[in-house]
């Protein structure tokens, strides 16, 4: 469940959704609002963020890598680099009292590998526990949109292998996989409709971090145009 008071120093956020969301924009733009309001913030990414993240990082996602990778291949190398970045960036940083922003975490490879390659999903999270040891957001930030909507809006030097070696109903498995999840967790989710303008939906990030992480609210102002999705 989220929480309302903390069990460690840090708090830990993440930023999920389909290809073209906008994690990246979002994240980024949160980091600034939290800088702003006085809080020490680690924001990293995932695959990535430590010097052996980002090689495995290359072997993923480059489009001269082998496209046709068994799906399991994909789980084990996400889970290896997500192990780096637990243990080298993200509880370092918790300890210390910071706000830890990461663009993907372990939703994404239940969605990816799971939903969209056919991986059992008790399969994925027992990687899961095993590279996090056990570690779960406060707060997942699904950012929602429709796979074509979001495919469409990447320039051809934004394109990666998940993009240019799976079809629409890949994509649209994963969407639908990320819902689910959603809707089995609502206490750690805010469903936000990613489709309208990057302000709008920066508006509707903020209110979903104050609403659901109070002690954070005044780090994040006032939103004014909440767009707030509940799981259903």
């Amino acid at each position: 469940m989220s929480r309302t008071t903390p069990t460690r120093p840090g708090w830990f956020i993440t930023l999920e959704g389909p290809e073209g969301a906008g994690k990246t924009h979002q994240a980024a733009r949160l980091r600034r609002a939290l800088l702003a309001g006085g809080r020490q913030v680690t924001a990293t990414r995932e695959p990535g963020g430590t010097p052996i993240g980002e090689r495995i990082r290359g072997l993923l996602l480059e489009l001269n890598a082998h496209a046709a990778h068994d799906p399991r291949t994909d789980a084990l190398l996400f889970n290896a680099a997500r192990a780096e970045l637990v243990t080298e960036v993200i509880r370092p940083a918790l300890e210390r009292g910071d706000v830890v922003l990461c663009s993907r975490f372990a939703d994404s490879t239940v969605a990816y590998q799971g939903y969209g390659g056919g991986i059992p999903v008790d399969d994925i999270r027992t990687l899961e526990r095993l590279a996090t040891g056990g570690l779960e957001p406060d707060l997942t930030i699904l950012l929602d949109l429709p796979p074509e909507v979001g495919l469409a809006r990447k320039s051809r030097a934004e394109v990666n292998r998940f993009e240019a070696a799976f079809d629409l109903a890949f994509h649209e498995r994963v969407r639908e996989g990320f819902l689910a999840i959603a809707r089995s967790t609502p206490a750690r989710f805010a469903v936000i409709d990613a489709t309208p303008p990057e302000e709008t939906v920066f508006e509707a990030v903020r209110r979903a971090v104050a609403e659901r992480l109070p002690a954070l609210a005044r780090s994040v102002g006032e939103p004014e145009r909440p767009r707030v999705r509940t799981p259903r």
